[in-house]
């Protein structure tokens, strides 16, 4: 699914304006309706429903949203602020058809108004502001989304929550922001979703499909997406009935050292269930029993030392190598991941450790071979690429690392950011908090590399791989709860996660 900047969001609306055609305020009527629809299957008419609108077409989608719930005998309250005495035509239309069935539920605001009393038990729905707002609330308005933050009742933003910017980091604004439990976007996710720092004001987030015109959908260009089942299901290689072990791939993982077997374990388990039709795992001598009778279907090349990765095998026999977890960082170990990356010319999964050992020795990263997939968790990503003010600023920092080096960056983290070498950005929609725990990364690298095993192409390995991790752990918080989940519960439900994807 694309992820549309403002300014394409608009150009959407009015393509589908001038080419289905539709006037602008039967579309607003359409995402209207979604909006009803949505509360109408949540939200009881016990609740009294308290809208505060702006005077712009946000503050039209509120008012329609209004005249609909109180037609179907909801307690509706509307507050129109007051702040301009300019208003949308379709803002206009909306506000006169509304007066005309509930005038005595229409109150306007105005900044010597106090603030309405608002109950605990009442749903209260932001249709101030939209996509568009290009400069920080102030005066009158804050003021209002300042005691909007303090009621104690549940909060629906419409499209996205009032005060947020779409596409750019409200953190240097000062800006005040409506924080929202619920936002209830039209057509596409917005950027603004996807950012660590914006949590705290979006909440649960629903897309509410519009019906937006889909050539222009098909047809428009953009730096981000966002991964749906849908999006990744094609990709999956179906299995010929006279296929063989073969036919699947020879992985090599390098991992483990004294004290870190299991980081190993979990990367070759992973890599195993992923569909890889062998594996050899290079592990320094002490992890040979252990890795031996963990996981007998994993084969074995053992390093000449006792505790760490020192020497580089012979790589002939392999499509793919991922290197990293559980490896350790002696010095003889980095000189063997040199030697590795200057002889190895094709795309390799590189993680932990040895993204530990490339932010030692960065000249190293121009040996990488093309498309070269690194999986980072942030505090890594920053050792290589440096530091960063906002989590916009580290998006940029990702989309030039990633085109500097020709190479896949997996940013680990809630909504996952992958992102290719010409610096355009996928962003999972699986996953969820319980997958913040010990080894969890060692289970990507395993699946990413098992599907480039498998010939997948790298950039596709990368971003179905990180869907599938995440949907496994979805599967096994649902089981398991997610304060209860680890590792080893997201390699389990790897299967059923194959199977949500139609296999």
């Amino acid at each position: 699914m694309k992820i549309l900047p403002v300014e394409e969001i608009r150009a959407a609306d009015a393509y589908t304006i001038q080419n289905e055609p539709i006037a602008d305020i039967d579309l607003m009527e359409r995402a209207a309706r979604k909006l009803f629809g949505w509360m109408m299957k949540r939200v009881d008419n016990t609740h009294r429903i308290v809208i505060f609108a702006g005077l712009g077409n946000n503050g039209g989608d509120g008012l329609a949203l209004a005249r609909l719930l109180h037609n179907a005998e909801y307690n509706v309250a509307v507050y129109v602020l007051r702040y301009s005495e300019k208003t949308s035509d379709s803002f206009e239309e909306n506000y006169n058809r509304l007066n005309e069935i509930a005038a005595e539920s229409v109150f306007d605001l105005n900044n010597t108004d106090r603030f309405p009393n608002i109950d605990r038990n009442d749903v209260l729905v932001d249709a101030i502001f939209g996509s568009g707002l290009t400069r920080p609330v102030s005066g009158f308005t804050e003021t209002i989304i300042e005691n909007i933050n303090m009621t104690k009742a549940v909060k629906i933003a419409i499209d996205i929550p009032s005060g947020l910017y779409t596409d750019t980091s409200s953190n240097e604004s000062k800006s005040t922001i409506l924080k929202a439990d619920y936002t209830l976007t039209f057509q596409f996710p917005k950027y603004a979703f996807l950012i660590p720092e914006n949590d705290q004001f979006v909440g649960k987030w629903e897309i509410l499909d519009i019906e937006l015109h889909p050539d222009f959908i098909q047809q428009v260009k953009v730096q981000n997406h966002f991964i749906l089942n849908e999006d990744v299901a094609g990709w999956i290689k179906k299995r010929p009935k006279f296929s063989h072990k073969g036919t699947y791939g020879h992985a090599l993982l390098i991992a483990g050292s004294y004290g870190k077997v299991g980081a190993a374990i979990l990367a070759a388990h992973a890599c195993l269930r992923s569909g890889v039709g062998l594996l050899h795992v290079h592990i320094p001598k002490v992890a040979y029993p252990i890795m031996q009778t963990a996981l007998p279907e994993a084969m074995i090349s053992i390093d000449r030392y006792d505790h760490y990765f020192s020497e580089v095998p012979n790589i002939e026999a392999y499509n793919a190598i991922g290197i990293g977890p559980g490896l350790g960082m002696e010095n003889q170990s980095q000189m063997a991941f040199k030697l590795l990356i200057q002889q190895y010319r094709q795309p390799m999964v590189i993680d932990a450790d040895a993204l530990n050992i490339l932010s030692e020795n960065k000249t190293w990263l121009s040996f990488l071979a093309p498309d070269s997939i690194l999986t980072p968790h942030p505090k890594e990503f920053e050792r290589l690429a440096g530091q960063w003010k906002n989590d916009f600023e580290k998006i940029e920092k990702l989309r030039a690392f990633c085109q500097k080096f020709g190479i896949i960056v997996v940013l680990k983290g809630a909504n996952t950011a992958t992102c290719l070498r010409d610096g355009t950005c996928y962003f999972n929609s699986t996953g969820n908090p319980g997958m913040a725990t010990a080894g969890s990364g060692d289970v990507l690298t395993g699946i990413i590399t098992g599907l480039l095993a498998q010939h997948y192409a790298p950039a596709h390995a990368a971003i179905l791989g990180t869907y599938l991790h995440g949907k496994a752990g979805d599967l096994a918080a649902k089981k398991q709860g997610e304060n209860a989940l680890i590792a080893g519960d997201i390699i389990k439900y790897l299967g059923k996660a194959f199977q949500k994807l139609g296999l």
